[in-house]
């Protein structure tokens, strides 16, 4: 797969997230895909929460490997 439609497949898996994380006064971005690992920011109150690593892996990661399996992990970077 090409790195525009898996971008554009980890793009439409944050846009389903991101409403929940908005909920919450958080947010997240997009910092990078590199061999099957996503790299991502979180933003506003996901930075000191407490279950931020449980939203990372539960939510983000899982939503995005609904979008595309090929990805085996997602990263937060601060």
């Amino acid at each position: 797969m090409d790195a525009n439609t898996l971008n554009k497949k980890v793009q439409d898996a944050l846009s389903e997230i991101r409403p929940f994380l908005e909920s919450d006064g958080g947010n997240i971005e997009l910092v990078s895909i590199t061999n099957d690992v996503v790299k991502v920011k979180l933003l506003g109150n996901c930075v000191n929460c407490s279950v931020n690593q449980m939203t990372l892996k539960n939510g983000v990661e899982m939503t995005i490997k609904k979008y595309a399996p090929e990805i085996k992990e997602v990263i937060n970077i601060s």
